[in-house]
């Protein structure tokens, strides 16, 4: 299905895509384009898996329910990074994940200017244009590269937390904290090696599905941010390069009292 991600990239960037809307916050936009390229995805994928299942990004915005069961299911990010989309900023990326029995099988995520296709399945690697990937396997964190984001809340407390999160990473000291605006890219950053670390809260599902294979394939480790074992659903991860820097990194980050004040993957 990797020829279905390479056919969306003249798709997302030759759409003129004149309609933008707010959904949650004025940081959390969707385009024409967002759903377009989902609508295409989802057509696609059915014709050939008529009884598979499908968590949308944008789907969901509309008002589908989000729920993952044990039946195979296509989990679909269309653009990560819609505001980059947007603002021309030039990382934007689309993401599918397979899942069977809540377990993902395979990963792609397509960083569209980039040109770049990651992808891993169970068991078989993981792989940037054909080429293996591996994490660094740095395991002081004081000498890590860590990637995370701000989200799209806007209110005080999630602001607070966030940022307050970024200040206890740099006071370790960590050597450097970075943001590019597309999660499922953020995390592929960890399994080429660029990056020792990611870590989010109040992500969705479609947001990292894809890519958190890809970094099990590199030979990476995730897991909540709590330290316990990591649930897709939760709207928490840390991605790292290794055990040492993940849980270094769970023993800083603080995340329930944001997320407590929200519904589950609410779109």
């Amino acid at each position: 299905n990797a020829h279905i991600i390479c056919r969306t990239r003249d798709f997302c960037f030759v759409l003129n895509s004149k309609e933008v809307r707010l959904k949650s916050s004025p940081a959390d936009l969707v385009t024409e384009t967002d759903q377009q390229v989902e609508k295409m995805l989802i057509s696609a994928i059915r014709r050939k898996y008529p009884q598979h299942r499908f968590i949308g990004e944008e789907s969901v915005a509309a008002g589908e329910a989000v729920e993952l069961t044990d039946s195979p299911t296509w989990i679909i990010d269309p653009i990560d990074g819609t505001v980059n989309f947007v603002h021309r900023f030039p990382f934007v990326a689309v993401s599918i994940a397979f899942t069977v029995n809540k377990q993902t099988e395979f990963g792609i995520v397509y960083s569209c200017v980039e040109d770049k296709l990651f992808h891993a399945q169970r068991g078989r690697g993981a792989y940037l244009n054909g080429k293996p990937l591996c994490v660094s396997g740095q395991t002081d964190i004081h000498r890590c590269v860590v990637v995370t984001e701000i989200g799209a809340e806007r209110d005080d407390l999630a602001l607070s937390t966030m940022t307050s999160n970024i200040c206890r990473l740099l006071r370790l000291p960590v050597q450097g904290v970075r943001a590019l605006g597309t999660a499922a890219v953020d995390m592929c950053q960890v399994a080429t090696g660029g990056a020792d670390a990611y870590y989010h809260i109040g992500m969705h599902c479609w947001d990292i599905a894809a890519s958190t294979i890809i970094v099990l394939e590199a030979g990476g480790v995730v897991m909540d941010t709590d330290g316990s074992e990591f649930d897709m659903m939760s709207r928490k991860v840390i991605a790292a390069s290794s055990s040492a820097v993940a849980n270094g990194i769970a023993q800083v980050v603080q995340a329930d009292s944001f997320l407590g004040d929200f519904s589950r993957n609410r779109a």
